[in-house]
């Protein structure tokens, strides 16, 4: 069995179950005074990175630029419970347009005609991108992969 940590874990197919599902992703960063945060935000898996897409004006675009260093949970309550737990590097990337992978989440958690209609005021509109490529994976599903603390 592939450990805890390994990017392989990325092809498991509850990581893959959950990358393109509706769950949001749960970013945790560190703020500008060194305090933990955790904001939930909608994503986008291109393959090889979790894509999020924020305004300018939001402040985590600030906290990120100066504290990379992130945790995402992508998770489904629903029992068995499943996780995807990511650690890695926020690149920010500052565009003057939204981001196009911002658009495609917003198809996946509304569908093809809300999503449209919710990003088409947003086009023009100066927009981060946050990139998140995983350098230490996990997956919990509580049927053969469970939290250390219940597995040893």
């Amino acid at each position: 069995m592939t450990q805890q940590g390994d990017l392989a874990l990325l092809d498991d197919p509850v990581a893959k179950e959950l990358l393109v599902s509706t769950a949001p992703a749960r970013l945790a960063y560190t703020w500008l005074d060194n305090t933990p945060r955790v904001v939930p935000m909608w994503f986008h898996w291109n393959g090889t990175e979790l894509v999020l897409g924020t305004p300018l004006r939001a402040p985590k675009v600030r906290a990120l630029q100066a504290h990379p260093r992130v945790a995402v949970t992508i998770d489904q309550m629903d029992w068995p419970y499943k996780a995807l737990l990511v650690r890695g590097q926020a690149v920010v990337e500052v565009l003057d347009h939204m981001a196009h992978e911002y658009e495609q989440a917003a198809i996946r958690y509304f569908g093809e005609q809300q999503g449209a209609a919710w990003v088409a005021p947003l086009r023009d509109v100066p927009m981060a991108r946050l990139r998140v490529r995983p350098d230490w994976v996990a997956v919990l599903d509580f049927v053969t992969r469970f939290p250390s603390a219940l597995s040893a």
